[in-house]
């Protein structure tokens, strides 16, 4: 079973310089970790809507088991670095939230494969559903399969919800439900946001179980984190 956990952060307005490149050199040290995207706030038009107040940076850590996501969260595991601010200095004065969350992934390899940069649309579903079972499988039968059809798709993936113990600083969230679709750039993502497809994505949703809560939705650029260099391995420029 593979899991995602989601370190949302959301700078103070006198942070320091986001360093990406550094941060994930720290993030591909984690034991155990299995793949990881960093995810920073893009441009792209909804028709419906539009979210303001993106987080400044989104780290998705996935792991292949619980034992291997509690351990690197523990008082004493590797992921309790990221959320230095000794470390990073632009983590001073940050809110930075945490949730671990189950993964349903689906590629779309019609596509082709995700590049190591690409746009993702992450959205969260944050409240209570009337019934959480009719409004998730209302969700996987009939919202899943209109999303597959949206032009030039690379991934979906569903995130689901879990309980797991950590010990990181981070305050928990509680969305019932995340999603993730993948595209290669911006220009990708908006085209399909204005296909015939998004609006009987709409309206499958407006015909949703009932649900009491909100939903957000981020264009973000998406860099895997095994194709950023490492400063260590960075050459001198003189």
């Amino acid at each position: 079973m593979v899991l995602s956990l989601f370190l949302t952060y959301r700078l103070s307005s006198d942070a320091g310089p986001l360093l990406p490149g550094d941060f994930a050199s720290c993030v591909a040290a984690v034991p155990g970790l299995s793949d990881a995207v960093l995810h920073v706030p893009t441009a792209a038009s909804d028709p419906y809507l539009k979210d303001d107040g993106p987080p400044s940076l989104v780290l998705q850590c996935y792991f292949d088991g619980l034992d291997s996501l509690e351990s690197a969260s523990r008082r004493s595991g590797a992921l309790q670095a990221l959320l230095d601010p000794l470390a990073f200095t632009w983590l001073a004065g940050a809110d930075v939230t945490q949730q671990a969350m189950v993964v349903r992934s689906h590629p779309v390899k019609r596509n082709g494969a995700v590049p190591p940069r690409h746009c993702a649309y992450l959205v969260g579903y944050e409240g209570a559903p009337e019934s959480y079972d009719t409004w998730l499988g209302h969700y996987l039968d009939h919202h899943l399969p209109l999303m597959f059809r949206l032009p030039d798709i690379r991934l979906v993936e569903i995130y689901t919800r879990l309980d797991w113990m950590t010990s990181l600083s981070a305050r928990r969230e509680t969305f019932v439900q995340r999603n993730k679709v993948v595209f290669e750039g911006p220009e990708a993502l908006t085209q399909a946001l204005h296909s015939p497809v998004r609006t009987e994505m709409r309206r499958d949703y407006e015909a949703s179980p009932p649900f009491d809560g909100r939903n957000v939705h981020y264009p973000m650029t998406g860099t895997m984190v095994s194709h950023v260099v490492p400063a260590c391995y960075r050459k001198e420029t003189r």
